[in-house]
């Protein structure tokens, strides 16, 4: 392990810690968690899909062509312990919503050399049981575009092709659901 990986894992370690042990350390205020939800200001539009090296279980995405579906874009790869923990969640909503309109799309962007390997993503994609559309974005070019610093990291687009809700990191399993819920009953 670099020098770099080795600080790039521990900071987000101790990110995912400080978040765990305080929810408004980041500035976030702390809120009633029983207190309806409401979709986080628009933060933007979504970026397309650039720089993609493959496309699994799909034939290449636009986010263009997304518009009138919710789609949750996840940054992970496989190597990630924080990525794997959120996996099944992740498989968990695209289960429960795919047929009411949302489009998960995994954003697998490596960290080391060997999770450059298709053949590897692939048998990642079997060990979890993933099935939604998977982009392989060896070179970060998905990843810069989003501006992305983390893995995990999970975007909610809405039907108009902006960005609602992000978050870095394992957790807000709860938020994310009800977000996207919200979403596809405002279509309903």
């Amino acid at each position: 392990m670099t020098p770099r990986s080795l600080a790039t894992c521990a900071s987000v370690l101790a990110l995912c810690l400080i978040g765990a042990a305080s929810p408004g350390f980041s500035g976030e205020a702390a809120r009633d968690r029983t207190a309806p939800f409401a979709v986080a200001a628009v933060q933007g539009s979504a970026p397309n899909f650039t720089g993609i090296n493959n496309w699994f279980n799909s034939a290449p995405l636009n986010i263009a062509d997304l518009r009138g579906k919710v789609v949750l874009v996840d940054f992970w790869t496989y190597g990630c312990v924080n990525c794997v923990n959120t996996l099944p969640h992740v498989v968990e909503l695209y289960a429960k919503y795919k047929d009411r309109g949302l489009v998960v799309v995994g954003v697998h962007t490596p960290e080391f050399p060997f999770e450059r390997s298709a053949s590897n993503v692939q048998a990642a994609l079997k060990r979890h049981r993933i099935t939604y559309p998977v982009a392989q974005d060896n070179d970060s070019k998905t990843w810069n575009a989003y501006r992305n610093q983390y893995w995990p990291a999970q975007y909610i687009v809405d039907q108009s092709g902006k960005i609602v809700f992000h978050h870095d990191g394992e957790g807000q399993y709860d938020q994310i659901d009800r977000t996207i819920a919200r979403l596809l009953n405002a279509n309903s």
